[in-house]
């Protein structure tokens, strides 16, 4: 059995694995920033995970996970992100509140229910911010979406993903009307990476944070 702690460390390593480059690993500084903790602590944990064979570390490089190490982590996102859907569809949450409630029931849920419960939305691909549910198997459906701050201006566009954002961000998108599925236009951008000025669903234009458009993934 893994533990809570290792498995969080797992899934925090895998998603900042995504935000680094390619021919380097997460570096330690990265991970205690992440979880507001000192890097000595965090050099403990690592050095479980690696006697355990679930990740490598390599001095000036960095830290990536092993296909087994890999495996847990994707597991405790699929989990998760059943659970914020489940929480959505069959239960009544709001999709501001349920990122705390899963990251407490993901520890405990089994591989069985949580596949019942997939099974119950309907085997979805998606959960309620629009990121991927890992398959069964551990597999990832890939898109072409881009950040909407890379959009031109004056172009038709559809919000496909919200990605890790606080509960008062998405309680604000949600204020003005913004989901995965609105129909977005790009008016102005002020300058210095300022806000954004964006029409949503053909209405009047709203004011959204440069830093929060760049979570906002869309398509044309």
């Amino acid at each position: 059995m893994v533990s809570k702690a290792l498995e969080d460390y797992l899934k925090i390593i895998y998603k900042l694995e995504g935000r680094t480059q390619h021919d380097k690993g997460v570096q330690t500084s990265v991970i205690a920033e992440r979880l507001g903790i000192s890097q000595a602590s965090v050099s403990n944990m690592l050095k479980k995970l690696a006697e355990q064979g679930y990740i490598v570390y390599e001095r000036y490089y960095g830290v990536s996970l092993t296909d087994s190490g890999r495996k847990i982590a994707l597991n405790m996102v699929r989990k998760h992100r059943i659970l914020e859907l489940y929480l959505v569809e069959r239960l009544g949450y709001s999709w501001d509140e349920v990122d705390e409630e899963a990251e407490v029931l993901e520890h405990s849920i089994s591989d069985k229910l949580v596949n019942r419960m997939w099974d119950d939305l309907g085997q979805p691909t998606q959960d309620p911010h629009g990121s991927p549910i890992p398959s069964p198997e551990g597999e990832l459906e890939t898109n072409d979406w881009q950040p909407l701050t890379e959009m031109p201006l004056q172009q038709p566009l559809t919000v496909k993903r919200i990605k890790n954002r606080s509960p008062e961000e998405l309680r604000y998108l949600a204020s003005i009307g913004l989901t995965t599925g609105s129909q977005v236009v790009v008016r102005k951008v002020a300058p210095l990476n300022g806000p954004l000025l964006v029409e949503i669903d053909g209405n009047e234009l709203n004011a959204i944070d440069y830093r929060l458009a760049t979570a906002l993934m869309v398509s044309v």
